[in-house]
């Protein structure tokens, strides 16, 4: 199977480079692999810090910050693949992981896997409570929209059958993307799974940029790709 691993990235020069490594070890055979790193505008050093890797690595920039869904949506036209990881820059989530979230896609079993953070899985770092419970609470309103049974919507480790990908239209710039994509999917009527995963998660001293705002904003894309579509037929 050939695998993208598409890697959104604003303002991660800490880390960018030790992900991209990770991300090339964690290459399995006989997969032929894709790599694409999209900078959104980062006003600090990540763009010097993907440099080296430029053999290994297909590089996109966009002229200013636009969002993770902007960023995520040049990816996934530029990816070659037959399945679309999608590996945050962070470090939070490990690609040592990789067998882990694409062995029901390999096996032929689904279409689409999200990395739970809600599943067991391996080592999870102990951070912000209000944080945990605005991401079940986001779940279970996206559940209901959608009639899934999933445990972890808004992970940020996905993967997705790039012809599911290509049936979709991403809107939103921002973290809306997490329950827009999530909803038109389901949409799709996509065999969806989920995978334990361990986390590593980041205190906004490290870098970590969501906020109580996406959390309102994720319960409209709820609304609007998760019920009102649904109630269109659209």
């Amino acid at each position: 199977m050939h695998i993208s691993v598409v890697i959104p990235a604003y303002n991660e020069e800490k880390t960018i480079a030790m992900v991209i490594q990770r991300v090339l070890d964690a290459r399995l055979a006989p997969h032929q692999w894709d790599i694409l790193v999209v900078d959104d505008g980062s006003t600090d050093h990540t763009a010097e810090k993907v440099q080296p890797f430029a053999k290994d690595v297909r590089f996109f920039q966009h002229p200013h910050n636009q969002g993770k869904g902007h960023a995520l949506r040049t990816a996934f036209a530029e990816a070659r693949g037959e399945a679309v990881i999608i590996q945050d820059a962070d470090l939070e989530y490990d690609p040592r992981e990789y067998s882990r979230l694409i062995g029901p896609i390999v096996d032929g079993q689904a279409d689409v896997v999200y990395g739970s953070r809600f599943q067991g899985g391996d080592c999870h770092r102990i951070l912000y409570f209000w944080h945990s419970f605005g991401n079940r609470l986001l779940t279970i309103f996206s559940n209901m929209a959608t009639n899934l049974n999933l445990s972890d919507m808004e992970t940020g480790f996905k993967v997705v059958r790039a012809d599911f990908l290509k049936k979709i239209t991403i809107e939103e710039n921002g973290f809306g993307i997490e329950p827009e994509l999530t909803a038109k999917l389901a949409l799709l009527c996509a065999r969806f799974y989920e995978v334990g995963i361990s986390y590593h998660g980041r205190t906004y001293e490290e870098g970590k940029k969501i906020t109580w705002q996406d959390g309102v904003i994720a319960i409209w894309c709820i609304f609007k790709y998760g019920i009102l579509r649904r109630l269109t037929g659209g």
